[in-house]
């Protein structure tokens, strides 16, 4: 795949700076008349030619744009924010998988202590771009700020809720939208089972052998998109 940029808009002619421009320029090493793809984080996506490269900025005149790479099943992830390294691993996996968003949740038997993932959505934001620009969409996904399993729970929509002990349900079909809710290396508390089940959430399972959180999470993002998306 070309080398793809984000940027502000998408415009017949473009001038990319800052970071953009360092990145393209300074490490890999970009040269004019080499064919790019640009996206603007929104859906749109074009093709073009980096015609000049200046001290501080190049210019991409667009040819075309870029159809969608978008799945039409937006799935929102809720995961247990586990070990930080994992838990980046499933945002880096779950954005190149399509997801539509990413809740980091908290559980009753979470590991981290608050002060180890505050201040990190800057940090997990990089991340999830990068993926995006990887994997060759247009949309990047909304990490949202930490949120309780019971907030998670209790939200209305299509959730499944993935638990390894659980009696499987039946899993909705025809939906356009649906929340995947993963659980911590412990496991999902008594009482957290009973919160999903009163408030609505679909049980299902990953087969028989136990999976650690992160590939749960890229698991379920892969069958819930099988099932009812574009994999």
């Amino acid at each position: 795949m070309k080398h793809r940029i984000f940027v502000d808009a998408i415009a017949p002619s473009i001038d990319v700076t800052g970071e953009e421009f360092h990145h393209a320029v300074h490490v890999v090493r970009l040269q004019e008349e080499e064919e790019i793809e640009v996206f603007d984080g929104r859906g749109r996506a074009a093709h073009g030619r980096v015609t000049s490269i200046g001290r501080d900025s190049l210019h991409v005149d667009i040819d075309r744009e870029i159809g969608s790479r978008e799945s039409p099943l937006r799935i929102h992830l809720a995961a247990a924010i586990i070990q930080l390294d994992k838990f980046e691993l499933v945002l880096q996996k779950a954005t190149e998988l399509g997801v539509a968003s990413i809740v980091p949740l908290v559980t009753d038997r979470i590991e981290l202590r608050p002060e180890r993932y505050r201040g990190k959505a800057g940090r997990w934001e990089k991340i999830v771009l990068e993926a995006v620009k990887q994997s060759g969409r247009a949309i990047v996904p909304r990490v949202a700020e930490p949120a309780s399993f019971d907030d998670l729970a209790g939200r209305s929509g299509v959730k499944l809720i993935f638990d390894g002990d659980a009696e499987p349900g039946v899993a909705p079909r025809d939906v356009s939208e649906v929340t995947i809710l993963i659980g911590p290396e412990g496991g999902w508390s008594e009482r957290e089972i009973a919160v999903a089940g009163e408030s609505g959430c679909v049980f299902q399972r990953l087969g028989p052998r136990r999976l650690r959180a992160e590939t749960a999470s890229i698991c379920a993002v892969s069958i819930v998109s099988a099932r009812l998306g574009d994999l």
